[in-house]
């Protein structure tokens, strides 16, 4: 019979962390988010064929827990 076990028992993790912090991460993440870059990767990406999400405010004001609504494009 194999012998059953292992190295699992003893494993110990590196400890490796991002080395940006936080707060520079979600600046950058906003800036992006809110300029035309990324329309301009949705789009391209459209154009690939690829499945792109459009979130777009909710048209419907009566709707008060849905701010946003997601369109999906194929």
């Amino acid at each position: 019979m194999a012998k059953k076990g292992g190295s699992g028992k003893h494993y110990q993790s590196k400890g490796e962390l991002p080395n940006i912090s936080k707060e520079i991460r979600k600046a950058v993440r906003r800036d992006y988010m809110a300029s035309n870059m990324r329309i301009i990767n949705q789009l391209d990406a459209m154009k690939k064929g690829k499945r792109v999400v459009f979130t777009i405010p909710n048209p419907n004001p009566n709707e008060t827990n849905k701010r946003f609504i997601k369109k999906v494009v194929n």
